[in-house]
């Protein structure tokens, strides 16, 4: 990380990186769309101005804000003035609906909240209504951001330390959590990503993911640091967003193992020609990355990939480095940036203590069952270090099959299939089973024109490749689609579960 970036980390709130940034580098773009851009500058000027316009609503320091907003510039401009105010704010997947906005909102107690009017079909501002929101107003083109007088807003916040920002878990079969976090915290974790991926201002990246998400202010941060632009896209479809890529010359693109998977497949119809010209980098993180996924993209697409691993919780825990050993590159989640310090607990389990962990959640009684005495945050991820000090995932904790009381990970099957040519995708779970307790089934997204695929082609395959036979899958499902969820695309495994319990093969 270069000499200013240092400086800039140091940042106490996200609101003091962005005066910090906009007075170094005022004139350079920091976020592209379409066809518009904005400045650092420009950052933070229209964002002071959304502020006082949200000072004449009545929001003030520590009111709280809930905003259900697609992946636009005028979304980061709310989300900007919320923070120069030092508003706390709880942004949510523009995907979620009745179930999982309603417990957001009864559970932040949020006394305003945005949304986008009617967006891609769906009427917000209708839903919200009828969950009885409280404050509701839309803020989706620039004309409707609330607008006012800078001179009156009270000072900016100094305090990096207090809890401002409440994300929400992905809700599985259980309501999501509301997980606390600072400007200190979220700083820290764009301050890893920036550091690891080694960019410099000449660079360009995408934010093709929810901003509602935690990736969106780890990514904004990275921007700050380094005053280089991002492209924003509202809606992320291949191959309708390779023009935007290629006008924008991104440098830099990823998101999750299922975003790589998307670019490898456009690559793969114009062989030998670079599907975006100007990339030379793919990163991301959110899901498990098998190795074959490394080596067909640096094959295949002639550009780094560089994988890390984060959450809710922690929005940046590890991260792959560009120059990483290949052997690295493919087979680990990176290394830990200096103050993350990471435990592997008996048993395997990833434990976490460090600056970008969150403060616990809105649940007292949760955050007491996710720390351990020592202040660790419990990951339920299961992996090891390395001597170079580089992570490996194993598995999940809930993913480990049990299978005639043997462990059994499914992310070992996972990796090994995914280098079979009839494979696009594929997801291992545990089924119960009367006889074995649990048995393992494969479930499998083929890759266009592959050819039928079989139990017995894939046991032989992972037989040759040397998987113990107590782990070869007794059941495979072929599938379109894999379930995924609508932020980085994370295969949803309860759905299967669910799906497949009562089958028998």
């Amino acid at each position: 990380m270069n000499e200013t970036a240092y400086s800039l980390s140091s940042s106490r709130t996200l609101w003091e990186l962005v005066a910090r940034r906009a007075d170094l580098t005022p004139d350079r773009p920091v976020l592209l769309q379409d066809d518009r851009a904005l400045s650092f500058g420009e950052l933070r000027d229209r964002s002071e101005r959304v502020a006082a316009g949200l000072y004449g609503m009545g929001v003030r320091p520590g009111t709280v804000v809930a905003w259900q907003l697609p992946t636009r510039i005028e979304t980061a401009l709310l989300s900007f003035a919320l923070a120069r105010l030092g508003a706390v704010q709880t942004p949510v997947i523009p995907f979620y609906r009745d179930r999982e906005v309603g417990f957001a909102l009864r559970e932040s107690k949020a006394e305003y909240f945005a949304v986008p009017g009617t967006w891609r079909g769906f009427d917000y501002a209708e839903m919200a209504r009828r969950l009885g929101a409280k404050g509701i107003f839309e803020a989706y083109d620039g004309a409707q951001l609330p607008d006012g007088d800078p001179a009156l807003l009270p000072a900016p916040p100094t305090d990096g330390t207090s809890v401002r920002w409440i994300y929400w878990t992905s809700g599985t079969t259980s309501d999501p959590k509301g997980v606390l976090h600072t400007d200190r915290s979220l700083i820290a974790g764009g301050s890893c990503l920036a550091h690891a991926l080694r960019l410099t201002a000449d660079d360009v990246g995408s934010l093709a993911f929810p901003y509602a998400h935690i990736a969106g202010p780890d990514y904004t941060v990275m921007l700050l640091l380094y005053g280089f632009p991002a492209v924003m896209f509202e809606q992320f479809a291949l191959p309708d967003a390779l023009e935007g890529y290629r006008k924008h010359r991104v440098t830099v693109a990823g998101g999750s193992t299922a975003f790589y998977s998307m670019f490898l497949a456009e690559q793969r119809k114009q062989p030998g020609q670079k599907v975006i010209p100007s990339l030379r980098l793919l990163a991301g993180g959110g899901a498990p990355k098998p190795p074959e996924v490394y080596h067909s993209v640096v094959r295949e697409m002639g550009v780094q990939l560089t994988h890390g691993y984060g959450m809710t919780e922690v929005p940046m825990i590890t991260m792959g480095a560009p120059d990483d050993t290949v052997e690295n590159l493919a087979t680990t989640e990176g290394r830990p940036p200096e103050g993350m310090e990471i435990r592997i607990a008996e048993g395997g389990e990833v434990r976490l203590r460090g600056e970008a962990v969150c403060q616990g959640y809105l649940d007292p009684a949760q955050t007491a069952e996710a720390f351990d005495g020592d202040g660790f945050l419990r990951t339920g991820d299961l992996g090891l270090l390395t001597d170079t000090g580089h992570l490996i995932l194993t598995g999940r904790l809930k993913d480990v099959i049990i299978r005639k009381g043997e462990n059994i990970s499914a992310k070992e099957i996972e990796d090994l299939l995914a280098a079979h040519p009839g494979v696009g995708d594929v997801a291992v779970v545990g089924l119960p089973d009367a006889e074995r307790g649990e048995r393992v089934c494969a479930v499998v997204e083929q890759p266009p024109g592959a050819g039928e695929l079989t139990l017995a082609t894939v046991t032989d395959y992972l037989r040759a490749e040397g998987l113990s036979v107590h782990k070869l899958p007794e059941q495979l499902e072929i599938v379109d689609a894999l379930p995924r969820n609508d932020a980085l695309r994370k295969v949803l495994k309860y759905k299967l579960r669910e799906r497949y319990s009562g089958t028998v093969k």
